[in-house]
């Protein structure tokens, strides 16, 4: 186990080493050892007497992982925000025109675009970005879902049998998430995906739900949250900054780049959270970290210290200044609102 995973490889293990500037190539041996693990399980099935639909869920689950991972790699130093929405938005819809909006913006900053790459709200992400900063994440479906004209026949649009396979993937590349308007599957999704933000089994980011303009959908959603899930005692307050919701595509263009201003990644080191920033913070901000975030600390204050040797293999990152600290890990609305100021400092 490295000095990043935890005993139970959760949060510590999933920010190892997928911070979006380390583009790294490990050698083969720093993978053997978990190569080899997937060889012993294998073998266990026969041990078992898995059944052939069992072995059949497992052998594929792990070719469609193994391809997406393949695809993914050539592009792990670009920022990527993953678009939701509904299949059945029709082109002249404005929260389609909202889509299409976003992402043409977002990509004109360098950013790439994940949809489900079928029709609707996925296919106004692919117009509006481009097919050159799109990746395509197709479920196959017996209805509805076929991959959109913009990435079909790409080399980044990828065909996925199963539902957890492709949201492993949604979040894993993901630095952020932005959902219009949609069906069950979309709510399946915001839950989901605020469901790994709040427990820790994923590293923070930007989560935006936006409603077309002048519209109702998520600030009803919100309205539901509120009344009926934070009322009850089932969330936090905190946990209402996991999120933003809004109507303007002004709003979450600047919701989403505003939250890498001064923060770039997390890693857990040792027990320790793990900051790496793009500007070094001030005494004077250091010291109101402390005063207002002193709760989400299990011991000990923020500190701000350089590249530690446990990241050795993420040399793309040497550089960066980091702030590093003694989590609670429980907190991850918390966590949100100290990132939210450390992105204020100047």
């Amino acid at each position: 186990m490295s000095e990043a995973q935890s005993p139970d490889g959760s949060f510590e293990s999933f920010l190892e080493s997928d911070a979006p500037d380390a583009v790294v190539s490990p050698p083969a041996e720093s993978i053997a050892e978990f190569v080899q693990q997937i060889h012993e399980t294998a073998d266990k099935l026969l041990k078992d007497g898995a059944s052939r639909g069992d072995a059949k869920l497992l052998a594929s689950a792990i070719k469609e992982l193994r391809h997406c991972f393949r695809v993914f790699a050539s592009y792990r130093g670009i920022r990527k925000a993953t678009v939701f929405g509904s299949a059945r938005t029709r082109a002249d819809h404005p929260a389609h025109i909202a889509a299409v909006e976003f992402s043409r913006r977002i990509a004109e900053m360098g950013w790439m675009v994940i949809t489900g790459a079928a029709s609707g709200i996925m296919e106004a992400g692919h117009l509006g970005a481009g097919r050159e900063q799109s990746f395509g994440l197709n479920i196959l479906l017996p209805f509805e879902q076929g991959a959109n004209a913009v990435l079909s026949g790409d080399s980044k649009l990828m065909n996925l049998r199963y539902f957890f396979t492709r949201k492993l993937v949604f979040i894993k590349e993901s630095d952020a998430v932005v959902l219009f308007p949609g069906g069950f599957g979309t709510h399946d999704e915001a839950f989901e995906t605020l469901t790994l933000v709040q427990t820790g089994k994923t590293h923070i980011f930007p989560i935006v739900l936006v409603d077309e303009p002048g519209g109702h959908y998520w600030s009803r959603w919100q309205e539901f949250v509120k009344e009926d899930l934070l009322a009850r005692g089932y969330i936090s307050a905190d946990d209402l900054h996991l999120y933003k919701v809004t109507d303007s595509v002004d709003d979450a263009i600047a919701e989403v780049t505003q939250f890498y201003r001064v923060y770039h990644s997390m890693r857990y080191v040792r027990g320790e959270l793990v900051l790496r920033l793009h500007s070094p913070l001030s005494a004077a901000k250091l010291g109101s970290l402390h005063g207002q975030f002193a709760d989400i600390l299990v011991s000990g204050t923020f500190e701000q210290t350089g590249a530690l040797p446990a990241e050795a293999n993420e040399p793309a990152l040497a550089g960066l200044p980091r702030l590093k600290f003694h989590y609670n890990k429980h907190d991850a609305g918390r966590l949100r609102q100290l990132i939210n100021a450390i992105n204020t400092a100047t």
